[in-house]
Formats: structure tokens, C-alpha cells, sequence
């Protein structure tokens, strides 16, 4: 139904953007007014088009013919790649802009603090219009690191209703988004030179940006590194010599035969806690782009740190099976082993990951953080309801969106999973999260192992009976060689609960009693890891 259905006709003197939509005369979204004044909206340049932002605040409903809260000059230009050559509701890239029209502005949009840049997110392939957004609040939920900031809206391009899209702060260095320093062209000496750089793994489409590539392949393919910030403009020589010579340092580093040593090794380079956190976000939702394609890290100056740090994260529609490739749809299996599942795919991520999961200390971070965050914010109830409340605040927005974009029950690239209905998608995603977090569960006990697979290893056959268990278990093992053996319990928080150690235990069958009263009282899911001599196994335990 259009806005004429209703009697309402508005003149170009009352209305400039004579925002006549399909069906939208009001929304508890916010609602974004464009108008190029005839002009196309291109790859690029940036054309300068108006905005009028109609938001009433929380909890208000929001009319087209309201007053603006916000009235801009902007350039917009289509932003990426798969997605504005084969879908046709486009994603854009938006820049606020003064009177004339030629220099950018800061401002607050929507709540979010003032920048100039921003991308509308068009979800087109997503039909439940929420993945991106449930992986961002997971991300801002577990991380301590920037995560972009987002909000929904309704857009009017052009007097034609758009659909549904999510505004999205876009990732580059400022106070309020990632807070490094602003590095001029004229630090090219000393501490001012070591940061702060933003880096990107990505295909070379999209922003200009100086690029290397790693001297590092992946099944014959070379791994190019961009450096997103200072665009090349802005980038000395100087500063792209340092920045390429300090990432090639962490990777020779990492991939040598010291890479473990906490002072030499890859430490030195990474903030191993950003890349833990980013593993684990990316295979709770099985990102099949993950590592190798919209990969952020930056590095602030020595004298702040200057470690690479993983991040913010980007780009998360083909995610908890929302794809059918590499085999992106199933619950189970590690992205990080895309190398293996997918070796001739044409952009392969580098070696970073299998190496550091070799490490077992990096292994047993990413061990220990998982079961720390099953009990917080990856608990599968929190997650659903998540989903729940934001399918129940996009009902009648949704509607609009799937009226004009009628995606519902058709196959759209490259979906894994095509509901009739949009609350059986909503099903499916819901389900989907249920059956990966407890694959995960047990198989994220073995996260080391599968990288050391080509390692020798001396602890064989661990089991634990009875198990689940209110009295004593025992614990039975095969030992290869004479060795020292640690046993450590510990709960879903990652606090050692019990310990002990046998030492010099002969080659051969073992089996040890652990009493009662020796084990955790409290009922729940517990881990016992034992250490042969740095050979970790894992195993659950449940008490009652």
C-alpha cells in the first residue's frame, strides 16, 4: 500500500525528499530519508545526496511526515563486493557532509557517538535480518576490545521504501571507535613512527590501501595484508616500511622454531588475548570468512603498548549455517581447518591460526575462555532470547522489508538453509546455536590436538568412570614412556578445583581412585586435564 492509499500527498515545498514509499507511513524504527536529486548511486565516487534521520527516541513511533532530528549533506557510494554486483537491495557507504557538500562532518547518528562515516548494512542474504547483529553483541558481551556500534532502521531512498538495514559505525581510528594514535605523515622516526596502524587480510576491491603480501602461502596461494590506516595519501614511506617489516617480523617469528618463548616468541608481537577472543567468536558462528576475508588488526605506538591487536570484528552474514560451501551449513567442524576443508578456494587465510594453536598454552586459553563464557554470555538460553526479542522488535518493519524484497521461501545465495516461513528461519538459527555450542563443548577439550595431530604423543586411552558421578572416579590411562603426570580439575570458570601429580610413572596401564571428598561438591560440569611432560588431554566431567 502506497502513502496515497492514505491521503497523504505532500508537496515538494513541504516535504523536499517527497518520500512517497511503498508501504512505510510509520515504523518503531528509526527512519533514514535519502535523496540523490536524481542522481545514481555508483561504486564510486561518493555522489552528494541529502539525509533527513526521523527518530523520536526510545519507546516513540516514528511518521514520515515527522520533523527531522537530523538534516545532512552526504556522499554515498555502494560498499561491497559479492553483495552490490548480485543483490538488489544495496548495501552504502555514507559520509555526513557540510552545506557545500564537500567536506565531511562529524555528527552523532542514532545515538552513537559523532563521526562522519558510516555503512547501512542491507542484510539482503540474512533472513532473519539478525545474525550480524546477535555477532556483535556476543562480541561486545565477551570482549573488552572495540566492537562497532550499530542500530535498525527503515530507508527511503529516493522516494521509494528500501527496506530494512542496519546502520553500522565504520571501522577506522577515532577516540570513540578504535582509540589509537593519530599518526601523521611527518612521524616517520622513533616512537611516533611505531603506531597507530589499522591492517586488514580482504580482497584488494573497496578502499585504495598500500599492500604486501606475506612471504608466507596457504596451498599456493599468497596471503595479502593491507594497511586500511593512514590511507596511502597520508602514508609515508617510512610508515609503510615499518609496518610491513613489523608484521613480517611477528609472522617470521611465529612460524620459527622459538615461537613459543613468553619473551622472544610471538608474545612479543600479539596480544594473544584479542586473538583468542576473536578465535572463539568466529567458531561459535562458523564464519566462513573469518581469518582470511574482512580481517581487522591494528597497533597503537610502543609507548601504548604496540601490539597487535585482533579486530573489531566485520562483515558476519554468512554465519551459524547460514552458508552452503567449505562446509559452511554443518554444526560441526573448526573454521581455522578451512585450509583442509576448502584448499583450492580462491582467498585462503594464513598460517597464523594452526601455529598458535599448536602452542598449548595459546590451546589451553582458548580452552579455558570458552567454558569461562558458556556459563556467561554464550549460554544458550541468553542467546535464544536474544534472538527472540530482536525477531518480536522488527515484526512489522520485517514485513515491510520482505513485501518489497520477497526473499521468503526462495534459495539466495548462498544460503545453507531455506525456511518457508520467516519464523522457520528463525527456528532454524535458533537451533543451529543449540547444536554448535554443545559440539563445542566437547570438542574444544581437544582444540590443541587437532593441530598437534602430526605430533607424537605419549598419554593414550584417558577415560573417567562412573561418569556422571556423586562418589569417587577413577581415572584409567596407557602410558608410552616412563613420565611425570599432573592431573588438574577445573570448573566452567576456569578455577582450579583439585590437583595432584604422580611422578616417574613406568610405561603401561594406569588407573587412579580420585576420593569424594576430594572433588568438588557443588554439582556441574567440571574438566580434568592430564600433563604428560606438556601432553595435554582433556576430558568432561559431570557431577551431581
Amino acid at each position: 500500500m502506497r502513502l496515497v492509499s492514505f491521503g497523504l500527498l505532500f508537496s515538494l515545498s513541504l516535504l523536499p525528499f517527497a518520500a512517497v514509499a511503498q508501504t512505510l507511513t510509520s515504523s518503531n524504527l528509526p527512519i533514514l530519508v535519502i535523496n540523490t536529486n536524481g542522481q545514481t548511486i555508483q561504486d564510486e565516487p561518493k555522489i552528494v545526496a541529502e539525509l533527513r534521520m526521523i527518530d523520536n527516541g526510545a519507546s516513540k513511533r516514528n511518521a514520515v511526515t515527522d520533523k527531522p532530528a537530523f538534516i545532512s549533506k552526504i556522499g554515498i557510494e555502494m560498499r561491497g563486493a559479492t553483495s552490490q554486483d548480485f543483490f538488489p537491495k544495496k548495501p552504502y557507504g555514507i559520509e555526513l557532509r557540510d552545506t557545500s557538500g564537500v567536506n565531511s562532518v562529524n555528527a552523532s547518528l542514532l545515538g552513537m557517538p559523532a563521526e562522519s562515516d558510516w555503512v547501512l548494512n542491507a542484510t539482503y542474504n540474512d533472513k532473519t535480518l539478525i545474525r550480524e547483529t546477535l555477532t556483535y553483541d556476543l562480541n561486545r558481551q565477551m570482549s573488552t576490545y572495540y566492537t562497532p556500534r550499530y542500530r535498525y532502521c527503515e530507508v527511503v531512498l529516493n522516494g521509494s521504501y528500501n527496506g530494512v538495514y542496519i546502520l553500522f559505525e565504520k571501522i577506522k581510528r577515532n577516540k570513540n571507535r578504535i582509540d589509537i594514535t593519530s599518526i601523521k605523515k611527518t612521524d616517520v622516526a622513533g616512537d611516533a613512527l611505531t603506531g597507530g596502524y589499522i591492517f586488514k587480510i580482504d580482497k584488494t576491491e573497496g578502499s585504495p590501501s598500500r599492500t604486501w603480501n606475506s612471504p608466507y602461502t596457504t596451498n599456493g596461494r599468497t596471503i595479502p595484508i593491507q594497511i586500511d590506516r593512514p590511507k596511502p595519501e597520508d602514508l609515508a614511506e617510512e610508515q609503510f616500511q615499518y609496518a610491513k617489516k613489523f608484521v613480517t617480523d611477528f609472522e617470521n617469528t611465529l612460524k620459527g622454531t622459538q615461537y613459543q618463548d613468553s619473551l622472544t616468541g610471538y608474545r612479543k608481537y600479539i596480544n594473544d588475548d584479542s586473538f583468542v577472543d576473536y578465535l572463539l567468536l568466529t567458531e561459535v558462528c562458523r564464519n566462513v570468512d573469518a581469518y582470511r576475508l574482512s580481517t581487522f588488526f591494528y597497533k597503537d605506538r610502543d609507548s601504548k603498548g604496540g601490539k597487535l591487536t585482533m579486530g573489531p570484528i566485520w562483515d558476519y552474514n554468512l554465519t551459524y549455517g547460514n552458508i552452503n560451501y567449505c562446509p559452511g551449513g554443518d554444526y560441526k567442524g573448526w573454521i581455522f581447518d578451512f585450509t583442509r576443508t576448502c584448499p583450492t578456494d580462491g582467498y585462503q587465510m594464513p598460517f597464523w591460526w594452526d601455529r598458535l594453536l599448536s602452542d598449548r598454552s595459546f590451546a589451553n586459553k582458548v580452552r579455558t575462555r570458552y567454558q569461562a563464557l558458556r556459563n556467561s554470555t554464550l549460554k544458550t538460553e541468553r542467546i535464544q532470547t536474544y534472538i527472540d526479542s530482536v525477531a518480536t522488535a522488527l515484526t512489522e518493519a520485517r514485513m515491510r522489508n520482505f513485501e518489497k524484497w520477497p526473499v521468503i521461501g526462495l534459495y539466495v545465495w548462498p544460503n545453507g538453509y531455506v525456511g518457508r516461513t520467516y519464523q522457520e528461519e528463525i527456528d532454524y538459527l535458533k537451533a543451529w546455536v543449540k547444536n554448535r555450542l554443545e559440539w563445542m563443548d566437547t570438542a574444544v577439550l581437544s582444540v590443541g590436538a587437532l593441530a598437534l595431530a602430526t605430533e607424537p604423543t605419549d598419554l593414550y586411552n584417558v577415560t573417567i568412570s562412573p561418569n556422571p558421578s556423586a562418589n569417587d572416579i577413577t581415572v584409567r590411562y596407557h602410558l608410552l614412556k616412563r613420565t611425570d603426570l599432573q592431573l588438574t580439575i577445573t570448573d566452567a570458570t576456569g578455577r582450579t578445583v583439585y590437583s595432584s601429580a604422580w611422578f616417574n610413572q613406568p610405561a603401561g596401564d594406569h588407573q587412579e581412585t580420585l576420593p569424594a571428598r576430594s572433588l568438588p561438591k557443588a554439582p556441574g560440569v567440571y574438566y580434568l586435564q592430564l600433563d604428560a611432560n606438556g601432553q595435554l588431554v582433556s576430558r568432561k566431567i559431570l557431577r551431581f
